[in-house]
């Protein structure tokens, strides 16, 4: 096992302590979901809201880590190939849905729904493609690096129920809104290109 491949594994690891973190916030055991406990400070994270940025911060910074050791290492396998991405769709989709159930308004649920077929639908498309040799046309491109970047920052800005630095909660919020859409018109147009290259092998 490789130091790149045991990383990815680690992340994958790490999810479930996300979750269980994710409701251990106030507002979960106080039963009040979706509403800020009067008695937390206005100007900083408790420390459970922190402990759940920083885990998903640390997890997505070894997506990226992993990736650059077993390049730099010249340690790339089938495995970390087929492990890396699973990483990433589980940690993105399982944050998504617990966002759901924190926010419920569609601002996050229609672009939750958009984001995790489409990981589905390209997931699909890609063992197709596997199957009949030509998994090639569908690899990693730019666009699908980005849009994975842009959900990780929404998401990140989406779990930071408290005012931070200069910004207010309704600030930050909103910008985590926006960044939301913008990874879903990136998730849309990934997954469209993914898809006519599928098409495509299928006509030839």
């Amino acid at each position: 096992m490789t130091l790149p491949n045991l990383i990815t594994l680690s992340r994958i690891c790490l999810i479930p302590v996300f979750i269980g973190l994710f409701y251990l916030q106030p507002d979960y055991v106080e039963g009040r979901p979706g509403e800020i406990l009067e008695s937390l400070s206005e100007n900083s994270l408790s420390w459970v809201h922190y402990s759940i940025v920083s885990i998903f911060v640390l997890i997505s910074a070894t997506d990226f880590i992993d990736g650059f050791l077993a390049r730099r290492l010249n340690q790339v396998s089938k495995l970390g190939a087929f492990l890396d991405p699973v990483a990433d769709k589980l940690l993105v989709c399982t944050a998504l849905i617990l966002l759901v159930d924190y926010y419920h308004t569609w601002f996050v649920t229609i672009p939750s729904v958009i984001i995790i077929s489409r990981e589905i639908l390209v997931s699909a498309l890609r063992e197709w493609m596997s199957e009949i040799g030509q998994r090639a046309n569908v690899a990693v491109s730019w666009i699908g690096k980005s849009k994975t970047l842009v959900q990780m920052v929404a998401i990140i800005f989406l779990l930071i129920h408290q005012p931070l630095f200069t910004f207010s909660e309704e600030e930050i919020n909103i910008m985590g809104f926006a960044l939301l859409f913008f990874a879903t018109f990136l998730t849309l147009w990934s997954g469209i290109k993914y898809l006519v290259a599928g098409l495509k092998t299928f006509d030839s």
